[in-house]
């Protein structure tokens, strides 16, 4: 499998969801945060949904099961949240 140096620099030791944000720490210890108003799945979800959320692909993703919705770690932090409005 190949992996991009930024998918093996920053990997998620822990996701939540807080009062609207989801809320990633890194490895690094950052943490990124940004709004579920950004993703269309994520915005129509209930809280529950919003909280049910697994660390995939060894950190790199991050996975809404209720939702069928992931997303990769590096696409956070360039600023791509999956869909919005639609």
């Amino acid at each position: 499998m190949k992996y991009m140096v930024a998918e093996l620099m920053f990997v998620a030791e822990k996701a939540w969801h807080d009062n609207g944000m989801i809320c990633i720490l890194l490895s690094d210890q950052k943490e990124v945060r940004f709004p579920v108003s950004l993703n269309y799945k994520l915005n129509l979800a209930s809280d529950l949904q919003r909280n049910n959320i697994e660390i995939i692909c060894n950190g790199t993703g991050i996975h809404w099961p209720d939702l069928d919705e992931d997303l990769s770690i590096t696409g956070i932090l360039e600023g791509r949240f999956g869909y919005g409005k639609q």
